[in-house]
């Protein structure tokens, strides 16, 4: 196990030794600016100026005698020299490997210091939220072009498997978190088995002009979850005078065109995109060969109309279907291992065959159907109110009928060619069917309004929201395995079984307050405070809660913001909690738990980010920690959450974020983020057990995480472009079995102790070109970026759950469930 450690540990810095080392042979093509940075009445020199290149962050700052020398690859660039009080200069250099270019320069003092203050000055800054563009979403390298992927690469965020789009924040669970796109909620998948069946998130990037992520202590508007808001705010083209824009890409595994436009002077705005992805090349490439027959499809169009000045009408409507066809023949996982050295320890290196039956096949469906409207109203240029409703309707489907034969090998590691059967020697067969034919549909009806006023030092907030919350729910599964026992007669195991309809609605509302206020009113944005109060209701339980929340932001110095947020969240048990695990002969509806309580989450978090002039780079930490109560525990198979249904412990998640962001190169910014994480959960007197007793780890008690995202170019040629990509996590918990009752001579499985044991740590690194053509170039308003892409470039598969078979023992053997190998990928985008 060591050695395993030690060997992830090692890619991991071979990767950014890797890095640095392609920076430092390409340092050789770089030349350099230096020289003073003076006043111009005094000549005095004027410390910490900034000098960077127009237009980016890239650049440095001069030291207190003034002095300053900026490293640049070769091209021309425009410098600015600017400091608070005086007037920026431009200059521009021609840069030659190498070489040394001297630029002295003099600023004037600037009567109206305050706008340079303006300029130099970024985003207030809040404690646990993270932008990211939806430019870098699409420099990402990942399979397909899907933003909820691209947030795993910020800080908190955990995602250990590449064929879903949910992920963790810190420590919360995949069905904690908040998604709202032009402030309309919207919802992922509610009962996905596996990644393949979640296809392309409601989040489209071609539309998008800005995602936020709340990482935890998000505002009193925000309500209903325990973990994150993830906002996203797509583009408004009536407020643009661009008559027409399109855009469109393709690739080996998805495709996709985007078009806008305004007319009417601006008052009528239009946007539509498609988006298809078709990822069997990505499918077919684990270790489960088939037939895969992906096809995901999404259409969203967003209209806005400036009915008369300060009164707008906005539509947003999305389609989506997402369909996943699978006829299986076969699959072959080796596992085990290796040794070294038999005299030492001897080798352990099995493997499982499984041959399908004829016919069988997966079937899984996920249609989505949206529609929003919203009139805004500004009554003044201080007041504006906001009055909307939508439809939201989901319906997803599950048909499996598979089964096939077994057989565990213990495999000759002196064997020439194992895959073809070479130094195989049986030691198991076993039979498993798998059948499911089931459904849930869910339709959600919102009405919202919300009311704002802001004036110099005060922005107000209040607003109410009903909802209506419809789920039609039919099962119908059955698990069973075939094995002999030891006197080769046949045992049949029924696994797991459930089979049953039910319906089930319930109103939902909620109102909340919200003031900001600028404290200082001598030093306009200095100390910026926020309060709110949230009360939610909740008909099936007959629950009111009340979640005050408060967060601050403190600009310390120029280059030195604290930050801080603490609130009470409550998440309301939704019909997958209310249902939770059905006893054998029990009803869904049975099973409801009227007396369900909401989770409760009590949340500190403290931070701060540092910018260091001199290297211009940013520094930013975060410390939280939550404490949980009215706790619904829950187990994770895949990505299969299956709740209790009791409100039957609490917890605590504390931890740290760190993240380093800056530019390696002008105008491309990095980052590299490291988060350390301890969710633990215990359980209440009357629901412990002897596998659940004392403090225990909670499902996504994931130690360790980092993420590396880089961004560089070719010196001599900054039309090519580097993009790459690392995620790198610790295991996460899973439950190992024990041996249960005795069936024949079989001996079957019962849960062992809850998450003592831990799966292989998570490791992925990504990388890919992309060269620029403008409109230079093809002489018109197009241009084209081409793409080529590896995805997972070590060729590290992960482990995402294991499955157990016995051998002819009678013993269970774990086997793993592993992803995606290396896969090429190119793409080519052009926009117009």
């Amino acid at each position: 196990m060591r050695r395993i450690r030690f060997s992830a540990t090692s890619i991991v810095l071979s990767a950014l030794l890797l890095v640095l080392a392609t920076h430092s042979a390409k340092a050789q093509e770089w030349g350099s600016v230096v020289g003073t940075i003076t006043e111009s009445d005094s000549g005095f020199p004027v410390p910490g100026a900034s000098v960077v290149v127009n237009g980016t962050n890239f650049g440095t700052a001069a030291d207190v005698d003034g002095r300053y020398e900026l490293r640049l690859p070769m091209g021309r660039f425009v410098l600015r020299y600017s400091s608070v009080g005086f007037e920026a200069q431009l200059d521009t250099v021609d840069v030659e490997p190498r070489r040394i270019i001297s630029r002295n320069v003099v600023l004037r003092e600037s009567i109206a210091s305050m706008d340079e203050l303006t300029v130099e000055a970024r985003a207030p800054l809040e404690a646990g939220v993270f932008e990211i563009s939806p430019e870098t979403v699409d420099d990402i390298p990942v399979p397909v072009r899907d933003a909820l992927r691209a947030l795993r690469i910020l800080p908190g965020v955990s995602a250990n498997n590449e064929l879903s789009n949910q992920f963790s924040v810190r420590g919360g669970g995949f069905n904690e978190n908040l998604f709202f796109v032009n402030g309309f909620e919207i919802f992922l998948p509610f009962r996905p088995r596996t990644g393949e069946q979640e296809g392309l998130s409601l989040v489209n990037s071609d539309m998008a002009e800005r995602i936020t992520l709340y990482t935890g202590g998000f505002p009193a508007r925000y309500g209903g979850k325990l973990s994150s808001a993830v906002d996203v705010q797509y583009k408004r083209p009536q407020r643009t005078n661009d008559p027409f824009e399109m855009s469109g890409y393709a690739s080996l595994l998805d495709y996709g065109v985007t078009g806008s436009g305004s007319t009417m002077g601006g008052r009528l705005g239009l946007m539509g995109s498609v988006r298809v992805a078709q990822a069997r090349r990505f499918f077919q490439t684990q270790e489960l060969q088939g037939e895969y027959q992906p096809q995901y499809l999404d259409g969203q169009v967003y209209a806005g109309y400036e009915i008369s000045m300060g009164q707008e009408i906005e539509v947003l409507g999305m389609l989506a279907s997402n369909d996943f066809e699978l006829d299986p023949n076969s699959r072959k996982t080796f596992f085990g291992s290796l040794s070294q050295n038999s005299a030492v320890a001897p080798s352990n290196l099995q493997s499982l065959w499984v041959r399908f039956d004829a016919d069988n096949q997966e079937l899984d469906g996920y249609d989505t159907a949206f529609l929003g409207v919203r009139l805004s109203n500004r009554l003044t240029t201080n007041t504006r109110i906001e009055h909307d409703i939508s439809f939201f309707d989901t319906a997803e489907t599950e048909e499996l009928d598979l089964s096939g034969t077994s057989l565990l090998f213990n495999v000759d590691p002196g064997a020439d060619n194992p895959q073809d059967g070479d130094g195989l020697i049986q030691t198991g067969q076993s039979r498993q069917e798998e059948f499911a034919d089931n459904s849930v549909e869910v339709q959600t009806i919102t009405g919202q309004g919300r009311y704002m006023y802001s004036n110099n030092r005060h922005v107000s907030e209040a607003g109410w929201s009903v909802r209506r919350l419809d789920f039609d729910d039919r099962i119908d599964e059955k698990s069973v395995v075939v094995g002999q026992g030891l006197d080769g007669e046949v045992v049949r195991i029924v696994a797991d079984s459930l089979r049953d309809t039910a319906s089930f609605g319930a109103w939902q509302s909620s109102f909340h307050v919200q003031e900001s206020y600028d404290a200082i009113g001598s030093d306009p944005g200095k100390l910026m405070i926020t309060g709110g109060l949230r009360t939610d209701y909740y008909s099936f339980t007959g629950e009111w809660t009340v979640s005050p929340r408060a967060s601050f932001t403190l600009r310390q110095s120029v280059n030195t913001t604290l930050f801080g947020s603490a609130g009470i969240y409550y998440q309301a048990p939704t019909y997958r909690e209310l249902r939770g695990k059905p006893e054998v002969g029990e009803t869904i509806l049975g099973a409801l738990n009227d007396d369900l309580k909401s989770q409760r989450s009590d949340q500190v978090i403290m931070g701060g980010e540092v910018f260091l002039p001199g290297r211009r780079v940013y520094v930013r930490g975060e410390a939280y920690y939550k404490r949980i109560t009215n706790m619904i525990s829950y187990d994770v198979e895949n990505v299969r959450v299956r709740y209790s249904g009791e409100n039957d412990a609490s917890g605590r998640h504390y931890g740290l974020d760190l993240q380093l962001r800056g530019e390696l190169v002008p105008g491309l910014e990095s980052w590299l983020n490291y988060s350390y994480l301890v969710a633990r959960e215990r359980f209440d007197d009357e629901f412990v057990t002897p596998e659940s007793r004392g403090l225990l780890a909670r499902p996504t008690d994931q130690r360790h995480t980092i993420s590396l995202f880089l961004q560089d170019y070719v010196p001599s040629d900054p039309t090519w472009k580097l993009h790459m990509r690392t995620l790198y996590g610790s295991g996460l918990p899973y439950t190992p079995p024990k041996p249960g009752p005795q069936i024949g001579n079989l001996i079957t499985q019962a849960p062992g102790d809850r998450f003592s044991a831990r799966y292989p740590r998570f490791f992925r690194f990504d990388i890919g070109a992309s060269k620029t053509i403008g409109p230079e170039v093809t002489g018109s308003r197009l241009s084209m970026q081409l793409t080529a892409e590896i995805l997972n470039l070590f060729d590290m598969t992960n482990t995402v759950s294991y499955s157990w078979v016995p051998d002819s023992a009678g013993i269970w053997q774990r086997v793993p469930t592993r992803l995606t190998p290396r896969l090429v990928n190119v793409r080519i985008t052009a926009d117009f």
